[in-house]
């Protein structure tokens, strides 16, 4: 499965669909700002092999110094709800992706693009 679609409960919390649930299992659930006006999901692991290193590099690169402000920004990570498969995303993130309740969600790669269904 590489898309699916949700609506957020009162407590703007997002149900994996089952079928996915093991892919986020035993870690943090990761959520950034995106380079546009959506999120980013990251399973804990993507997080800490794949993002940490990319967003290392010169100290002095304004490219890196860029990319580390954009997706530590409002930065969030809590765990998967293990009975119903709820991630919570935070109002602010909500607020910048311009998601009110309805939540379209595709593959990218290793990660998640999570978008206003519009």
């Amino acid at each position: 499965m590489d898309f699916f679609e949700r609506k957020l409960d009162d407590k703007n919390r997002l149900t994996i669909p089952a079928e996915l649930r093991h892919e986020f299992e035993g870690g943090q659930v990761i959520i950034t700002r995106g380079f546009a006006n959506y999120l980013h999901l990251y399973t804990d692991k993507v997080w800490n092999e794949e993002m940490e290193p990319a967003l290392k590099g010169d100290i002095l690169d304004e490219r890196t110094a860029d990319l580390n402000v954009q997706f530590r920004m409002g930065k969030s990570a809590s765990a998967m709800d293990a009975k119903q498969g709820r991630i919570t995303i935070e109002q602010h993130l909500l607020d910048y992706a311009g998601i009110g309740k309805e939540v379209v969600a595709v593959r990218a790669g290793n990660y998640w693009r999570l978008t206003a269904k519009s």
